[in-house]
């Protein structure tokens, strides 16, 4: 395209690094408007040539007809608040961040699991893990825990189509067979293969197994259905951190005792993940612009921090979940969402909201070494699969 003297961007006061991202690019004069969520409105929107979100805006026809926006993209991995089908017959050009937390998925899970077994609601390496969406991160994960010696089932119909069967089960197959179902899917309402509810309450009842996890899309899963499912027994337990209704969440569900681990959609909130998320965006407004898309953001992130000792354990595993807990505190997570008054379901929106707004720094594993104390070399090889960066063994 050719390029305007002048550049009007509107984005999420929210985005990590939004000022230094894009009040300025490359041959341009950029004029950047920074509004919070619920100020990004049609009216102002009225001089905005691009807009640039996260996942509270709903960017769809109410929001942009009759506006000058011309490039529309989200600081998220998710863009199912995006009406892709209206914005492209609008030739209305948009992006999101996609893969871009990839790696603070993985770490979120591999801890969350990790959690699991420490707490005795799994035995690691021996379960069967259902791997539902077997996309960036669920085929991530996959490797991962082939290499762990987890054994998997990966369901994914657009992905078998493409490639053939080889590889991947029925979801009747989960749930028949794997222990834990984690889901990795995009949300997707209509169509062959719609996700909205994919495990509702007729595909709970079939399920053998004892865990769900949800760091995929909050309506996937029919929330309503799986408080009914963990009532049915007590050996049963689910570990959320995307939910139907965010930030409105359901408090029975919150408090339910099953609920093992309660997160408010952080799982890629790690800070490089954020910042990945935002290098993203830029990249994708560039490239619509034509002008470089190379921007150091490297000066804008944290020294890396010191060597972590850890002080093992004989379990393997529970070497694994001490080094897992001193870089990311997941129990800090879920106590946070918590908190004390959880009655009045206005006070755990306003909480869930303003925790992921305000979310603590929390580094990448590749950004934290561990010093594994007096260790040995089969703990050292799990925790290098798992992402870990080991500085230094003493033997």
């Amino acid at each position: 395209m050719a390029l305007p003297h002048r550049l009007n961007i509107v984005a999420d006061a929210h985005i990590w690094g939004v000022k230094e991202a894009f009040s300025s690019l490359p041959g341009l004069e950029v004029s950047l408007t920074i509004l919070e969520a619920s100020e990004i409105t049609h009216a102002a929107l009225q001089q905005a040539d691009a807009l640039i979100t996260r996942s509270s805006t709903q960017v769809n026809e109410q929001l942009l007809a009759g506006t000058p926006v011309r490039f529309a993209a989200t600081a998220t991995i998710g863009d199912d608040h995006y009406d892709k089908k209206w914005l492209g017959e609008h030739a209305i050009t948009f992006a999101n961040a996609a893969g871009s937390s990839t790696g603070s998925v993985l770490e979120y899970m591999l801890t969350a699991l990790l959690e699991l077994h420490a707490r005795k609601l799994i035995v690691l390496p021996d379960i069967t893990l259902g791997i539902v969406g077997a996309g960036r991160i669920g085929g991530a994960l996959a490797d991962i825990c082939s290499k762990l010696h987890i054994d998997t089932l990966l369901n994914d119909p657009p992905r078998a189509k493409r490639e053939g069967d080889d590889g991947f089960s029925e979801l009747d197959e989960l749930l028949n067979k794997a222990d834990v179902l984690s889901l990795h899917t995009p949300l997707t309402r209509t169509g062959e293969n719609k996700t909205h509810h994919l495990l509702d309450a007729e595909r709970l009842a079939r399920f053998k197994g004892r865990g769900i996890i949800n760091t995929g899309r909050g309506a996937c899963l029919d929330n309503s259905a799986l408080l009914n499912w963990l009532d049915g027994n007590k050996n049963r337990f689910a570990v959320l951190d995307c939910w139907e209704n965010e930030p409105g969440i359901s408090s029975a569900l919150l408090t339910h005792p099953q609920l093992a681990i309660a997160t408010p959609h952080i799982a890629g909130h790690s800070l490089d993940g954020k910042a990945a998320n935002t290098l993203f965006a830029r990249q994708a407004l560039c490239r619509w612009l034509g002008v470089d898309t190379q921007w150091d953001i490297e000066d804008l992130l944290p020294e890396a921090a010191q060597p972590i000792n850890i002080h093992c354990a004989s379990d393997i595993w529970a070497k694994l979940h001490a080094a897992a807990t001193a870089m990311y505190s997941i129990a800090n997570d879920d106590a946070a969402l918590r908190g004390a008054d959880l009655s009045p379901e206005q006070d755990i929106a306003r909480r869930f909201a303003s925790y992921r707004r305000h979310y603590p720094i929390r580094r990448s594993w590749s950004h934290i070494p561990l010093d594994f104390l007096h260790t040995d070399p089969a703990s050292l090889k799990l925790a290098r699969i798992m992402g870990m960066e080991i500085v230094r063994s003493t033997p």
